[in-house]
């Protein structure tokens, strides 16, 4: 994760006027408005998130202490340790609903710990969140259940995947593949029923599934 001081463009002893004026000049400078080129656009957008994040933290006395803090900590040098505080901190961030951040951390957890199945599903749910990167999601569930083939909910997370793609004979693989494992897992049920195409054809469909909350 960028330093917040390092985004903003300002020292370690900038003042609060300092830090406004930056994160000002930034925002007419690197607002997403003023990119027409999609992708162009997409990366302005994740730096407006991180630009944003450093200036709620850097603008507060009380935030700014801590973040300081933070940096003054000793670093964790071990692999394992490495991965497991990305992955501890990549999953408050998804949970946050910081999507961009959640991704980076989770990055760092599985380079660190390319083996970790938990990892690995982990960077797939946040990758999820972001259609352009929908098949690089798939890729890491899948790899998280190569690792840990008994873990029901790894597969019932693959099996919405394939389903949010309308990979329906995939997805209902996945999800039956699961509900061996575990008869009770909801996100295996609830592809089941999205991928029943029985006589009465009620089973919800791709439609049904994307409107239930997961």
């Amino acid at each position: 994760m960028a330093n917040y001081y390092e985004i903003l463009g300002v020292a370690r002893q900038a003042s609060a006027a300092d830090i406004k004026q930056a994160y000002v000049r930034l925002v007419k400078e690197r607002h997403p408005d003023r990119f027409p080129d999609p992708e162009e656009k997409e990366k302005a957008q994740d730096f407006f998130k991180d630009l944003t994040a450093a200036f709620n933290t850097l603008a507060s006395d009380r935030s700014r202490r801590d973040y300081d803090a933070s940096l003054e900590r000793p670093r964790v040098t071990a692999p394992e340790e490495m991965a497991a505080a990305a992955y501890q901190q990549g999953l408050k961030a998804l949970e946050a609903r910081a999507y961009h951040e959640a991704v980076e951390l989770l990055r760092t957890a599985v380079a660190h710990a390319p083996e970790e199945a938990r990892c690995r599903a982990a960077l797939g749910l946040a990758l999820s969140k972001n259609p352009h990167w929908m098949r690089e999601a798939i890729q890491e569930t899948e790899r998280a259940t190569l690792l840990d083939p008994r873990s029901a909910a790894y597969l019932g997370q693959l099996a919405e995947l394939f389903l949010a793609q309308n990979l329906k004979l995939r997805a209902r693989k996945a999800a039956e593949a699961a509900s061996l494992l575990d008869p009770g897992d909801p996100r295996a049920q609830r592809v089941l029923a999205a991928t029943d195409e029985g006589p009465s054809g009620t089973g919800g469909g791709l439609a049904g599934l994307l409107r239930r909350k997961p």
